[in-house]
């Protein structure tokens, strides 16, 4: 009787961890997602800002198809000249993962 008593609470601390350790996991893929997410959309406003690619779209409604794309969304969006800076954010379980890039020529050029 003893043996089963403490073979259940193992199981229920093992299967208490286990969804732990997947809560935390599922949360870090989701703040990678919105950094490579907010990568990308900078990336992609700032080459449409400098020319760089040709497109029909400004800099920025590009930036919100290319997040978009990645499973993110674009809540921020500003151009200095070629440079572009971006915020995104990307939901799991409820909380919201934020990630904010920049991109653009190097300084002094």
């Amino acid at each position: 009787m003893a043996g089963s008593a403490l073979a259940a609470g193992v199981l229920a601390v093992a299967a208490s961890l286990s969804l732990g350790l997947a809560a935390v996991g599922g949360a870090a893929v989701t703040a990678q997602r919105a950094a490579g997410a907010a990568d990308a959309a900078a990336l992609a406003a700032a080459d449409a800002s400098s020319g760089a690619i040709v497109t029909g779209e400004e800099p920025c409604a590009l930036a919100v198809r290319v997040a978009a794309a990645s499973g993110a969304t674009l809540t921020s969006c500003t151009l200095a000249g070629p440079v572009a800076t971006v915020q995104v954010e990307a939901a799991y379980a409820g909380l919201a993962a934020v990630s904010r890039a920049r991109a653009g020529p190097p300084e002094g050029f």
